[in-house]
């Protein structure tokens, strides 16, 4: 089950992409992706002996609203499995994200019931003498609270944060076969992760007639001197950058999220094909 934890607390790495690693004075990137009030709806899916079962929903939803006082973007991410999947792994989890602006993370959080555990992540960003420290508090399952303050040179940032800054970057520019460092961070640890650049493909919509032109992604972790790759997605290939599929391989099968609908997207989806 922890190859599942991990990789459906990441789907959405969709995101997770195109980044650069980079100093601070790069954490802030000028928004040309989305504007406030745009939603994102998907639907999941799980392959069980070879069928595959529609297993829950996720919707995420930003906005511009404050944080401590000043303007500041919010993003949640709710993922909700449905009954089919309770019968084999209970999944509600939360995630919110508030950044800056130029969207340079400010909070994180994520609340999750994976299986049967209940866990909380927060992290505290700040920027002290041109470097990045995270403040990190996690709720463990049960109950213990532990804390930790990291700082780093480099800019780092949370499954949220890295998801706003990534639809903002030029990934059409990206050569095939590229890989680009991800410096990604939870209340436990941070990632040694990546993602390499696969090329251009056609995408049709799951149960839609909508076709879209998309840049195709794969996200990878190395994890006990082994390298995996986590998730494949799907992103427009447009100004929105919105992703349409993501293909997760997991220890004990495969899953799929579709792009279900979506509305208040900043720019014309001039991906799609007619």
């Amino acid at each position: 089950m922890e190859k599942m934890n991990k990789t459906m607390r990441t789907w959405l790495l969709c995101l997770y992409a195109l980044l650069p690693l980079a100093s601070l004075a790069q954490c802030g990137i000028e928004n040309t992706a989305f504007k406030s009030g745009e939603s994102l709806s998907y639907e999941l899916f799980f392959n069980w002996k070879f069928i595959w079962m529609r297993v829950g929903t996720a919707q995420m939803d930003t906005k511009m609203t404050k944080f401590e006082g000043k303007d500041a973007w919010m993003s949640y991410l709710i993922t909700r499995g449905n009954e089919k999947l309770d019968k084999y792994f209970t999944m509600r989890d939360t995630l919110m994200s508030y950044c800056n602006p130029d969207l340079s993370p400010l909070y994180f959080r994520k609340g999750a019931r994976e299986g049967d555990r209940y866990y909380v992540d927060e992290i505290w960003y700040s920027y002290p003498n041109s470097f990045c420290q995270l403040k990190k508090h996690r709720i463990a399952a049960d109950g213990e609270h532990t804390w930790k303050t990291s700082t780093y040179r480099s800019c780092i940032y949370d499954m949220m944060s890295i998801f706003l800054r990534a639809r903002n970057f030029d990934g059409a520019k990206m050569k095939k076969g590229e890989v680009i460092p991800m410096p990604i961070s939870d209340a436990k640890s941070l990632t040694n992760s990546w993602l390499e650049y696969r090329g251009k493909e056609n995408f049709k919509m799951n149960d839609s007639k909508e076709k879209f032109r998309c840049l195709v992604f794969s996200f990878y972790e190395r994890d006990e001197g082994k390298t995996h790759e986590l998730i494949r997605f799907y992103i427009t290939d447009d100004q929105n950058h919105i992703p349409v599929r993501l293909d997760m391989f997991l220890s004990f099968g495969s899953a799929k999220a579709y792009l279900k609908s979506y509305k208040g997207v900043r720019s014309p989806m001039t991906s799609r094909i007619k």
